[in-house]
């Protein structure tokens, strides 16, 4: 029996069987399909089918927000690369939907202002969608701006900063939101953040694009590229890949 008639009659037919009418194990095993083969990363190695958009070495991958030219923030030594400040945010030449990113990033060791000054920058999804990037390490700025946030929206579960100067990590979940053929939203977009290993943001509504002053409001779209901010402040970061889902 072919696989996709396999599972319709598992669908189908189990749910008519109480636990104690199936004695054969075999009864619920489902061999088709075979989930495909992915080779995790190791230290700064990426999964093997993941996209790396920043390794170190160059800009390929991106362009300046502000007119599609060439990326004008600083590439370092150590792999990273720094935001320019007055060179304006960066983003993908690569438009993406759901997806799993990995981005490190590092405030400044030395520390200069205070509550939104200091280490801010920002991971926009979908060039929508902000994730804060700040130092909110012994900083204390709005709960729903600070580092973990989903900027003006969500507050985060905790605060998992490390000092200034030291790496950190954001692991995002990112389900895009849907709409219909009229354009109106059917699903809004969703989002878990994982910082330096601590969940901060659990499966969390958008309440729709990032907004500075008043409400959020969604407008539909479709698959947008991934964006940093350029915040006027030296936020680093490293290791960049997404995997699209």
């Amino acid at each position: 029996m072919k696989p996709f008639f396999t599972l319709l009659l598992l669908a189908f037919a189990l749910p008519r069987y109480t636990q104690a009418q199936i004695t054969d194990p075999k009864a619920t095993e489902v061999w088709e399909p075979e989930p495909r083969v992915v080779t995790p990363g190791e230290g700064r190695k990426a999964p093997s089918d993941a996209i790396v958009l920043f390794d170190g070495t160059n800009f390929n991958e991106w362009l300046a927000a502000k007119d599609s030219s060439a990326v004008k923030w600083d590439l370092n030594r150590d792999s990273s690369a720094t935001v320019k400040p007055g060179a304006g945010d960066i983003f993908t030449k690569r438009s993406f939907g759901d997806c799993q990113l990995h981005v490190e990033f590092r405030t400044p060791a030395v520390v200069a202002g205070e509550s939104q000054n200091r280490g801010n920058s920002g991971i926009f999804l979908q060039s929508r969608y902000e994730v804060q990037v700040l130092d909110s390490y012994q900083n204390r700025t709005y709960s729903n701006g600070q580092a973990g946030s989903t900027y003006k929206q969500s507050i985060p579960l905790v605060n998992a900063c490390r000092p200034p100067g030291v790496w950190q990590t954001y692991d995002i979940l990112y389900t895009a939101p849907r709409f219909n053929a009229d354009n109106l939203l059917v699903a809004p977009g969703r989002v878990t953040v994982i910082q330096n290993g601590v969940v901060v943001q659990l499966d969390t509504e958008l309440k729709g694009p990032t907004t500075y002053i008043g409400l959020p409001q969604y407008k539909a779209h479709g698959k947008a590229p991934l964006k940093l901010q350029d915040h006027d402040c030296l936020v680093s970061y490293r290791n960049i890949w997404i995997r699209e889902l």
